[in-house]
């Protein structure tokens, strides 16, 4: 479930698109996160990862729980998406541990570039929880990807309790299953990639892995950034997964619920849902980022700049470990 991509060549600045695919609905919101806010990793634990957020940031929750997606002002985003391979490890107290929830969180919280992010995986190293879905009770397998203004991208990956870290302007598009590196194996047997196979055509991760860098290659570049936009969106709705009810036999193929399209260098984030023909879209250098908002996504009519939409609240308490 779920695709991101990192367009790199588009005439227009770096853009990252991304698709959220899930069962059911995640009531995500867009919130507006100040600096200056006190993070603790995991509640009731020896050794949780603690911090104070250095930068803003705009994020879309699930449930008002979790952070999955986002970008801070400095031009760095933070995707996370489902890998059913994912193995966490028991918990080791002598390093420092972090929910899930606040994944994403804390490197938006805390640096300017994909670089930052990786050179402190190394330096100061920490142990991400993983959590059950509040509301169906699955297991949080997620991977984590990161890009910046710059190009940049990771991927980072927990595989049989090792944390894993794929750096490089190259990986610009990731899915779900397998782990990155088979990915890589399986995009290399198709034609445009070294391979003789023609262009797959399924939902499947692996399948759309590959169309995903086909389409994203092939992207002319653009002559304006709303052209820009609407071409990465065409690559990112040809990788969605179409409304459908639950396939037993395959139970990590859901529907794209909603997509998101961040335009890094402008520090531009919009929102479609799958459930609105609209889409809409804050100017992160037009808000004000000294205090907590939100922008209730259920409301009826939303469409274009929301920037003035947004109300200040309490900002949501994120679910521990």
């Amino acid at each position: 479930m779920c695709t991101r991509t990192l367009w790199l060549n588009s005439g227009q600045g770096i853009i990252a698109g991304r698709n959220m695919d899930w069962a059911q609905s995640l009531g995500t919101n867009l919130w507006i996160l100040p600096a200056g806010a006190q993070r603790k990793g995991i509640e009731k634990d020896p050794n949780p990862l603690s911090w104070n957020s250095r930068f803003a940031s705009l994020v879309a929750t699930a449930y008002d729980l979790a952070t999955v997606d986002g970008l801070n002002e400095k031009g760095l985003a933070a995707h996370i998406l489902w890998l059913a391979e994912s193995e966490f490890g028991d918990r080791d107290t002598s390093v420092p541990g972090v929910s899930i929830s606040l994944w994403a969180q804390y490197f938006l919280d805390q640096f300017s570039t994909v670089a930052e992010c990786v050179a402190s995986i190394g330096d100061h190293p920490f142990q991400v929880r993983p959590q059950s879905d509040p509301v169906s009770g699955r297991w949080s397998t997620v991977h984590l990807a990161l890009d910046d203004a710059t190009g940049d991208s990771a991927i980072i990956e927990y595989i049989d309790g090792a944390v894993k870290v794929h750096h490089s302007r190259d990986y610009t598009v990731m899915t779900n299953s397998p782990p990155f590196d088979e990915q890589l194996t399986h995009l290399a047997q198709y034609q445009g990639f070294g391979g003789q196979k023609p262009l797959p055509g399924t939902t499947e991760a692996a399948d759309r892995f590959v169309r995903a860098s086909y389409y994203l290659e092939r992207l002319p570049a653009a002559d304006s950034p709303e052209r820009a936009y609407a071409a990465l969106l065409s690559v990112m709705r040809n990788a969605a997964q179409p409304f459908g009810v639950a396939d037993p036999a395959r139970p990590h193929i859901s529907m794209t619920i909603w997509r998101t399209l961040i335009d890094l260098q402008r520090r531009i984030y919009a929102f479609e849902s799958s459930f609105s023909p609209d889409i809409v879209w804050v100017s992160l250098d037009k808000m004000d980022l000294s205090k907590p908002q939100k922008l209730d996504l259920s409301q009826k009519g939303l469409v274009g700049n929301v920037g003035k939409l947004f109300t200040e609240a309490p900002p949501f308490t994120f679910m521990s470990a």
